[in-house]
C-alpha cells in the first residue's frame, strides 16, 4: 500500500483502534500488531494545506508559506488565549468560523500526570486519544477557542499544559482521582468564567491496543532513515511502539508520502475501506 498519510484516524472501542489514511484508502492498523511490517520513505512531501510538494515539512505537514500564512497553522492553535476569532481578525475568517468560532472544551487529561488542554467539541475523545491518555474528563465548555484559551492560562501556573510523551509510551500512568481534582481545579477559575464549568461530566476511560510497553525509548525519523521497520508491539497516541523501545511518532510525519508492506498471507493489506469519522 502506498501513499501520503495522515495522523491515524480513531475509534473509541477497547481497545481503540487505529486506521492510517493513505491517499483515498484507510490501513487498519490494529491487524498487524505483533507482527514485523515495514515503512518506506521515497523523498516525497505534500503539504496538508496547499498540495505542492515541499523539501521539508514544517509544523507536522506545510510548506514553508502555508506555515506561514494558513489558518491551520497559526499561533492561536499552539496558543488558544491569542485567538482573534471573536473580535472577527484571523488569517482566513471562513476557516475561523468553522473551527474558532464554535464549541470549545477545557478539560483535565491523565497520560503520564493530569494536565490541562482544550479542543473543539468535535475532537472529543479524539484529541484524548491522540494524546495517549488514559482517562480524561472535561471540566468547562465555551463558545469559542478564546475563552477556553484564558481558563486554561488561569490554570498554567498550577498544573502542565504538555504531555510528557516518553513516560506515557513506558505507561509510567499516576494515579489522579479526576473527580477530586476536578473540584480543586474549579477553586483555581476566575469568577468570571465560573459560568462555563461542567460539574458532572463523566470521566472517560481509554484502553489501548498495546503487546508490550517499553521500558526505554528510542524515537524514529523518516529524516534520519526512509526505511523503518520491526515487530510492531502496540500503538498509542499516535505513536507506533515497535520492539526494543522504538516509536515512530506518525502524526509527525503527516503530508509524506510512504510505502507499506508486511509480512506475506496477512489479511486487509490494501483494503479501502469506508469509515464514519
Amino acid at each position: 500500500m502506498y501513499g501520503r498519510i495522515l495522523k491515524m484516524k480513531t475509534e473509541l472501542k477497547s481497545p481503540v483502534q487505529y486506521h492510517l489514511p493513505m491517499n483515498e484508502k484507510f490501513l487498519g492498523m490494529n491487524q498487524w500488531i505483533g507482527k514485523h511490517i515495514q515503512f518506506h520513505f521515497n523523498g516525497e512531501i505534500y503539504c496538508l494545506d496547499c498540495g505542492q510538494r515541499t523539501k521539508k515539512s514544517f509544523n507536522q505537514g506545510f510548506c514553508y508559506t502555508c506555515f506561514q500564512n494558513s489558518p491551520m497553522s497559526s499561533e492561536c492553535i499552539i496558543k488558544p488565549e491569542l485567538c482573534r476569532a471573536h473580535l472577527g481578525e484571523g488569517r482566513d475568517m471562513e476557516w475561523e468560523r468553522e473551527h474558532h468560532l464554535k464549541d470549545h472544551y477545557v478539560y483535565l487529561a491523565v497520560s503520564s500526570g493530569v494536565k490541562v488542554g482544550i479542543t473543539r467539541d468535535t475532537q472529543v475523545p479524539t484529541r484524548w486519544i491522540d494524546q495517549g491518555a488514559s482517562y480524561a474528563v472535561p471540566i468547562a465548555r465555551t463558545p469559542n477557542r478564546y475563552l477556553c484559551g484564558m481558563i486554561e492560562v488561569s490554570l498554567k501556573q498550577h498544573l502542565s499544559d504538555r504531555t510528557a510523551w516518553q513516560r506515557m509510551l513506558k505507561n509510567e500512568i499516576a494515579h489522579v482521582d479526576l473527580t477530586e481534582k476536578r473540584e480543586e481545579v474549579f477553586k483555581l477559575i476566575p469568577k468570571e468564567y465560573h459560568k462555563y464549568l461542567l460539574k458532572e461530566e463523566d470521566i472517560l476511560n481509554i484502553q489501548y491496543p498495546v503487546n508490550e510497553y517499553p521500558t526505554k525509548v528510542k524515537s524514529l525519523s523518516f529524516d534520519k532513515s526512509p526505511t523503518i521497520q520491526g515487530r510492531l508491539m502496540g500503538i498509542k497516541g499516535q505513536y507506533l511502539l515497535f520492539e526494543n523501545g522504538q516509536v515512530l511518532n506518525m502524526r509527525k510525519h503527516q503530508a509524506y508520502v510512504l510505502e507499506f508492506s508486511a509480512d506475506e498471507n496477512q489479511q486487509g493489506l490494501g483494503k479501502e475501506l469506508t469509515l464514519d469519522f
